[in-house]
């Protein structure tokens, strides 16, 4: 189905549906009618349930949603997911998973390929903070193999070095591993918001002197707010000079690997120890479709109830020990049909269309008075605040910053409430609130580039 189809006749027009019909929670809820009871409902009743959830939920594949790093919809993968759901198998046996044992195998083959690896492991998790989280607890056990059966008792104070632009999983994983929040050291970046490999060298070395022992650097490849490339080349020769484990955090930019024009700014990624990557971002393969790819192989907890060693087929292909989960939903199908579809020259073609779109937005913003770009985007994330005309000149009020401050929230509100689109904001250190606009959906085109901008005028215009 395409997106042309949901399109409506409104005044003789053909217009999109709305991003999301806004509702507060104690009305919603009230619509909704979430109380369970002891008697079931007739037919007809369930399937107007149906329809209410579908209409008060947030329609995450229109394309003017621009809110999050997932969205979009691709119907080779949609069907995928329609598959996994009906097939509801666990993906730990080749004999309970036969097909998929061998595809999860393949897809993270074709993944560590892309990556730079002939050899390796790898396996799909539920989220990129699960897969940041593994990585940290295998750089863990290389350093220190007897934690597995001893406990954190018997090390010493860990430490892991990573930006103060990098997912805050870093830090949850820090903390449920029993490291500690305060050993996550932060690394400076520059303007642009990428990581200093010579301050991340000193703070190795302080760290060193104060008695604790270094052993992950978490790299980001597309932060979450600015989408910044950490400079990796560079940070693997610091990580190979103090034998660390390099883990890349590439949850958000792991897919410009399928692109010859853009891979360059993951170059040195092939040095690293392990990559989070997420396919359901970029590549809009769905939530959830995460994959944690380890230049090594990956360890076991040899659960023998389950693992049997003397089964009738190679239980090399019993993947299910690798994980944390005994239930794990199967990932890669997804991902696998959409990939067959459209081949890796249609996803990189994705991935450039992508960045072409964003050229476009930025252009048409540079042409219009009132919006300020923080920075040209490295990536797809085009970050910039709109300044409505009652402000423009008076940069240098003792106010501005304030009054600024609160333009977004103000035009955030008005767009949820219209439900006629819907892009995120936030503050950055110093920098009070400004808008971040993420561009990757196939939906999206030029026209809807025009219509973001027309629209944050509209809304912003008389602030």
């Amino acid at each position: 189905m395409h997106n042309n189809k949901c399109k409506k006749l409104i005044n003789g027009k053909l217009t999109l549906p709305f991003v999301c019909e806004w509702k507060e929670p104690e009305e919603l809820a009230q619509l909704l009618d979430l109380e369970l009871r002891a008697t079931g409902e007739p037919q007809q009743r369930l399937l107007q349930r149906v329809k209410d959830v579908a209409k008060y939920s947030i329609k995450t594949s229109h394309p003017r949603f621009f809110n999050q790093q997932f969205g979009g919809v691709d119907y080779h993968a949609l069907a995928g997911r329609f598959l996994t759901e009906t097939l509801n198998t666990n993906l730990f046996t080749y004999e309970v998973a036969p097909v998929f044992v061998l595809m999860e195998t393949e897809v993270l083959r074709g993944l560590r390929q892309l990556v730079g690896w002939t050899e390796g492991d790898g396996i799909f998790c539920p989220g990129g903070s699960t897969s940041n989280m593994y990585a940290m607890n295998l750089a863990r056990y290389r350093l220190f193999p007897e934690v597995k059966s001893q406990g954190v008792w018997s090390l010493p104070r860990l430490t892991i070095f990573t930006s103060p632009e990098s997912h805050y999983s870093v830090k949850k994983g820090a903390a449920f591993l029993g490291i500690g929040t305060d050993n996550v050291i932060l690394v400076k970046v520059d303007d642009g918001g990428h990581m200093i490999p010579e301050d991340l060298d000193t703070k190795i070395n302080v760290a060193k002197s104060l008695g604790a022992v270094p052993f992950l650097v978490s790299c980001t490849s597309g932060t979450t707010v600015q989408g910044a490339f950490d400079p990796l080349d560079r940070i693997a020769d610091v990580c190979e000079k103090h034998k660390l484990w390099m883990h890349v955090d590439a949850a958000w930019g792991g897919s410009v690997l399928f692109s010859e024009q853009h891979r360059h700014l993951m170059k040195g990624v092939d040095r690293a120890n392990s990559v989070a990557w997420n396919p359901h971002k970029m590549l809009i393969a769905g939530l959830q479709c995460s994959a944690l790819l380890l230049q090594d192989t990956t360890v076991s907890a040899n659960a023998t109830y389950l693992f049997q060693q003397d089964k009738f087929y190679d239980v090399n292909l019993d993947v299910g020990d690798k994980s944390v989960q005994c239930s794990r939903k199967v990932d890669c199908l997804k991902l696998w049909l959409m990939w067959k579809a459209v081949g890796s020259t249609g996803l990189a073609e994705r991935v450039d269309k992508a960045f072409f779109l964003v050229r476009y937005l930025v252009e048409q913003m540079k042409k219009r008075e009132g919006f300020h770009l923080l920075r040209d985007p490295e990536y797809v994330n085009v970050c910039f605040w709109f300044i409505p005309p009652s402000m423009r000149g008076k940069e240098g009020n003792a106010d501005y910053q304030d009054r600024l401050a609160k333009v977004a929230p103000v035009i955030k509100e008005r767009m949820m409430k219209q439900g006629t689109m819907m892009v995120g904001y936030q503050p950055l250190g110093n920098k009070v609130n400004f808008f971040r606009v993420i561009v990757f959906s196939p939906l999206v085109s030029q026209k809807d580039m025009d219509f973001f901008l027309d629209e944050i005028e509209r809304l912003g215009n008389d602030l």
